[in-house]
């Protein structure tokens, strides 16, 4: 069996090197714990950047994915199949959507999204309509489209030019949103909370306000809920707090619980715009991962983890407002998020990675979002002594760095 260093290296020679990934390997899980390849334990409250819903290793996962890989892997979307149907009803049975397009990863499902948005309009004899309406510090992929409307200008460097017809507002100001949205706007892009943008959580009123303005405009509203939704922060959809329904949303991270699976959701009103060859997928969808989804929402009714990510969310959001309070820790400024997608955002004082990399080498494994948060995003099974564990790591963590 090759070694740690071995593994490490022959990485270093083969992979492109588009990440940065530590030199530990990880070779097994289980609920929220990893080991690498020489045994090392580490509590993971990255989730695999939200991904892992039913944690590392859930036999009921597991099982019905062996199970199906046994039966049916693949056919292409040349033909139904049973999971694909059983897990399409049980999505638009639980958000309240009519139509479901199944895709491999959150950025293809928005990539749906936009061309949902431009061919709505076209179909309705209105093709004037194609910009499209995002905000600064937003993040919905990395292929061109989705980076696109990405508003972060460090995702964008090198790759012009983007998409356009794009226009980046303020996230939370209504009166911005208002300024721009009109008789060329297509669809307007939302996070319900930004998470890649430093978990900056939107105004109930806010969401009401977006929907309001693309009712008054006629332009669609589309949430991504790639990271907000499937129970992350103690509701299905993270849309559910205020109450607000958009045209449509992106899913994708918890949905298949580490299996590759998106999903693009509709209301009935915009569901005649893809027809038949209008976009399309090979992979999205196969039997395979949509045995996986059944499996998360199986797994979700049976150990009730949206109860729990609420009930946890807000145990993880007392813990670390405490650790923020602590004034014997100078280097965390403030809490934010909610459910289990929180973090702290470290004082610009303090060099964020270097908390970061102390806390892992303390055996936790977090993620940085807005470049000046560490994110927890843990498993929705995690348990009362995890978080205790993890904010306890994150205080010493942050009492050890120094000033810049």
């Amino acid at each position: 069996m090759a070694t740690n260093r071995e593994l490490y290296e022959t990485a270093q020679k083969t992979f492109v090197p588009n990440y940065r990934q530590p030199p530990s390997i990880l070779a097994r899980g289980e609920g929220c714990r990893v080991w690498d390849v020489e045994g090392n334990e580490y509590l993971d409250f990255s989730g695999g950047i939200a991904v892992l819903s039913v944690g590392h290793a859930h036999p009921t996962l597991a099982k019905a994915l062996a199970d199906q890989a046994a039966r049916l892997i693949h056919t292409s979307n040349l033909f139904f199949s049973d999971r694909a149907i059983e897990l399409a009803a049980e999505l638009t049975k639980r958000t309240g959507f009519d139509r479901v397009y199944f895709s491999n990863s959150g950025t293809e499902a928005n990539e749906a999204l936009i061309k949902l948005a431009r061919r709505y309009h076209h179909v309705r004899g209105d093709a004037r309509r194609v910009e499209l309406v995002a905000t600064h510090k937003s993040f919905h992929g990395r292929t061109m489209g989705a980076v696109s409307i990405t508003g972060q200008a460090k995702y964008h460097e090198g790759f012009g030019p983007m998409l356009p017809g794009v226009r980046f507002v303020d996230y939370g100001d209504v009166d911005a949103l208002r300024a721009v949205v009109g008789p060329d706007t297509a669809a307007v892009f939302l996070e319900p909370i930004q998470a890649e943008g430093g978990i900056i959580v939107a105004s109930d009123e806010y969401l009401r306000e977006a929907r309001r303005i693309c009712d008054e405009a006629g332009a669609l509203l589309f949430f991504d809920e790639v990271q907000t939704g499937y129970g992350r922060t103690g509701r299905f959809l993270a849309r559910e707090w205020s109450g607000v329904m958009p045209d449509a949303c992106s899913l994708a991270k918890g949905i298949g619980g580490g299996v590759p699976l998106g999903a693009m959701l509709i209301t009935e009103k915009v569901a005649g715009a893809l027809t038949t060859g209008t976009h399309g997928s090979t992979f999205g969808g196969n039997p395979l991962a949509c045995a996986a989804g059944l499996a998360v929402l199986r797994i979700f009714d049976e150990e009730k983890l949206v109860e729990n990510a609420e009930t946890m969310g807000r145990y993880l959001g007392e813990k670390l407002a405490a650790l923020v309070a602590d004034p014997s820790i100078p280097a965390a400024a403030e809490r934010r998020g909610m459910g289990l997608l929180q973090g702290v955002r470290v004082d610009a004082a303090y060099d964020p990675m270097v908390a970061y990399q102390q806390l892992r080498s303390q055996r936790v494994l977090s993620a940085i979002a807005g470049g000046d948060v560490i994110r927890f995003a843990p498993a929705l099974n995690v348990k009362r002594a995890d978080v205790d564990q993890a904010v306890e790591q994150l205080a010493i963590a942050l009492r050890s760095i120094p000033k810049k």
